[in-house]
């Protein structure tokens, strides 16, 4: 599905996505990949929804973050809640969602001027 901005800006919003990729800004990305409105963390070392470790979600604490949408893939599946501890303990809200809903969600929170974080299993 493609996604359309209604005015130019200069930061990171969601433009398409897929079976298996998203696009920001117009680039294609095929991998997991946390984006935030100014900048886009690529070497997001969670591949699969099974592999998620508190480890994953302890690196994304220290981003600044109010709410951090996980996007589990093509469908809803929700992880264990002590792997989400780094967050819950720093205070950051998570939603967990599928890949289309959390690039929907970032784009309308983003325009909010929410400090928000995208977090999305490609793999």
């Amino acid at each position: 599905m493609k996604l359309h901005r209604e005015t130019p800006t200069a930061q990171n919003t969601f433009t398409g996505y897929g079976p298996g990729y998203v696009m920001v800004n117009d680039k294609r990305i095929e991998k997991s990949v946390v984006v935030l409105p100014e900048r886009i963390i690529s070497d997001w070392q969670a591949g699969r929804f099974e592999e998620l470790t508190a480890e994953h979600f302890a690196a994304l604490a220290s981003l600044g973050s109010e709410i951090l949408l996980l996007g589990t893939g093509d469908r809803l599946r929700f992880p264990r809640a002590e792997i989400l501890r780094p967050l819950t303990e720093a205070g950051i809200g998570v939603e967990v969602m599928d890949v289309p809903a959390a690039c929907r969600t970032y784009n309308i929170l983003m325009a909010e001027e929410r400090k928000i974080a995208a977090a999305l299993l490609l793999g």
